[in-house]
């Protein structure tokens, strides 16, 4: 075989994947932000969360994306284990899609039209209100352009007699599609889809195997049973770094399949006739029948969707055993991941989108604000009474707290660097920009806790030094305000600005800084009256002064986050 036949082949598959990956990202560009409402909102049962699921995947074109996000969901408490199971097994239906389109590709002559696509992609992508919809019609001419391409090398190999005779040899070696065969070209399946990512990528050389007549056709069926497992694969991976719900979603999407593929199995001889007889396929009908390419695609876009959609049918009312099962299994870790550095929901996965990657940053975001508030909550514990090896546990817990926050600033930013590499729209460019200053502020917020503790530190450690009833009752006062704030900004990270009112925030902050006018005039005259010596007035009023700056750190992440200016720093 000529090694440019092999670097076409490679070449046209390199294509494919190309296609399909600008395609979903088009669309989830285009329809990213309700669809992921969507997604959200319309899982209030397991019908509505599996019609869902279907609709979502059909949409975007990538089960994965869809259960990516769905991981994504649960890993951030949007949506619960049991709702989750049922979006998935629509995903399963929707990526069915795919098969369909591919099989339009190797059935019909689609290649001279891929170019009308190029040309009027070109033109709405300079056109920058239409960008968006020539990267949809790039992604679809390049998987048209992969698909025809893909066919006319196959066909090339076959008139080829060394490169047709070497291939017809290797799997004439399996001979008729027996027990050991079929579970030979199930593992390939599985391991190919693993190894490759793209489970739509293994689809086409299933139907370019097949529709030339290298592969008999039930051996084509059992790489695509392979397929379905082996699609499962990355949203496992993606879940191995996220919390424990969010990996049991993961695995349940491999559990479905799984399911599917057994019972496929064990019934495989009737479901495929079944099956071709649906599509008015004869299996010995002779490859250089004129309808035998069309018929064996058609066959396996079948033989996909059938399985998909009896699976989900079967599995739909057995959700909440399945979410049982993958519980039993997937054991939630004893230790306290809050205190240790982890990210929750930034995770490195495959065949991610910008969309659901700015998702991903926003939770961490949501879960660095709320550290931030449980690490001034230590604070404010260290100024009640307690013996010294407790104060010294959680002044180190603290400690330990700061750095975290350093460490999370820093990735938070280099993920967000990576992710503002790829073509974003100027709304995703925004929010970049916006979470960036968030984090900033958000490692602001831990500096000013930690030298609040140091502060508390270095009063218990001079043993001269003493607070009255009415300082605590002030700076209990000047913290609770604090935590006030710090509550309305979780408040607004954790949910929709739309529904926030940054009025809230304002005066809490209005509050603090009168307050803090009040006591460092209140202070100046206490010292001089002799009240307290001058240490103790300064160690009291670094504490006020740096729940004021906290507070100014608060309205910056809001401002960031509302794109509203609330006051003149």
């Amino acid at each position: 075989m000529s090694i440019w036949i092999i670097f076409k082949l490679l070449g046209s598959l390199a294509l494919l994947m190309l296609g399909m990956k600008s395609m979903s990202e088009a669309l989830q560009k285009m329809a990213g932000p309700q669809l992921r409402h969507l997604l959200g909102a319309m899982t209030s049962n397991r019908l509505t969360s599996m019609l869902t699921g279907m609709f979502v995947t059909a949409v975007v074109q990538s089960s994965t994306a869809t259960t990516l996000m769905t991981v994504s969901f649960v890993n951030a408490g949007l949506m619960s284990l049991l709702q989750a199971i049922a979006v998935i097994m629509g995903a399963h239906i929707g990526t069915t899609v795919t098969a369909w389109v591919m099989s339009l590709g190797f059935a019909y002559h689609i290649t001279p039209y891929v170019y009308i696509a190029f040309f009027l992609g070109i033109i709405l992508i300079y056109m920058k209100s239409r960008r968006t919809v020539g990267d949809l019609l790039f992604g679809l001419a390049f998987l048209f352009l992969g698909l025809g391409t893909l066919k006319d090398t196959g066909f090339m190999i076959v008139q080829n007699p060394e490169a047709s005779t070497a291939l017809m040899g290797f799997f004439q070696n399996f001979g008729t599609p027996g027990f050991w065969n079929s579970l030979f070209f199930l593992l390939m399946g599985t391991l190919l889809t693993l190894c490759v990512q793209s489970s739509a990528a293994i689809m086409a050389i299933t139907m370019l195997l097949c529709c030339t007549g290298i592969l008999h056709i039930q051996l084509g069926i059992m790489l695509v049973l392979g397929e379905n497992i082996g699609t499962t694969i990355t949203a496992n991976i993606v879940a191995m770094t996220a919390n424990v719900q969010a990996r049991r979603a993961a695995f349940a999407h491999f559990v479905i399949n799984a399911i599917g593929v057994t019972w496929a199995l064990i019934l495989l001889n009737p479901f495929v006739a079944q099956v071709c007889q649906a599509a008015g396929f004869n299996p010995s009908t002779p490859t250089f029948a004129p309808d035998y390419a069309l018929k064996a695609t058609i066959v396996l876009a079948t033989f996909h969707t059938a399985l998909n959609v009896v699976n989900t049918l079967l599995l739909i009312g057995f959700v909440q055993y399945i979410e049982r099962l993958v519980c039993c299994i997937i054991k939630p870790k004893t230790t306290d991941e809050e205190e240790d550095f982890r990210l929750h929901f930034i995770q490195s996965g495959l065949m991610k989108t910008p969309e659901l990657s700015v998702l991903e940053a926003q939770k961490e975001v949501s879960s660095f604000a709320i550290r931030m508030q449980r690490m001034f909550g230590m604070v404010r514990e260290m100024l009640t009474e307690k013996n010294e090896q407790q104060f010294k546990k959680e002044y180190e817990r603290i400690a330990k707290y700061e750095a975290i926050s350093d460490n999370m600033e820093i990735e938070i930013a280099k993920y967000l660097d990576q992710v503002s590499d790829a073509h974003l729209s100027d709304d995703t460019k925004a929010k970049i920009r916006a979470m960036l200053r968030e984090i900033s502020e958000l490692e602001s917020i831990g500096d000013s806790c930690y030298h609040m503790a140091r502060t508390i530190h270095r009063k218990v450690q001079d043993k001269k030094d003493h607070f009255n009833d009415r300082h605590y009752e002030h700076i209990h006062q000047m913290m609770a305000l604090t935590e006030q704030a710090l509550s309305q900004m979780n408040t607004l990270l954790g949910g929709r600005k739309e529904s926030y009112n940054v009025n809230r925030t304002y005066n809490i902050e209005h509050e603090i800084n009168n307050y803090r006018n009040q006591l460092k005039s209140q202070n100046i005259n206490d010292i001089n009256n002799h009240q307290y010596s001058y240490a103790v007035g300064t160690i009291y009023m670094d504490l006020i002064n740096e729940c004021e700056k906290l507070g100014d750190y608060v309205v910056n992440v809001v401002e960031a986050r509302t794109g509203t200016k609330l006051k003149e720093n």
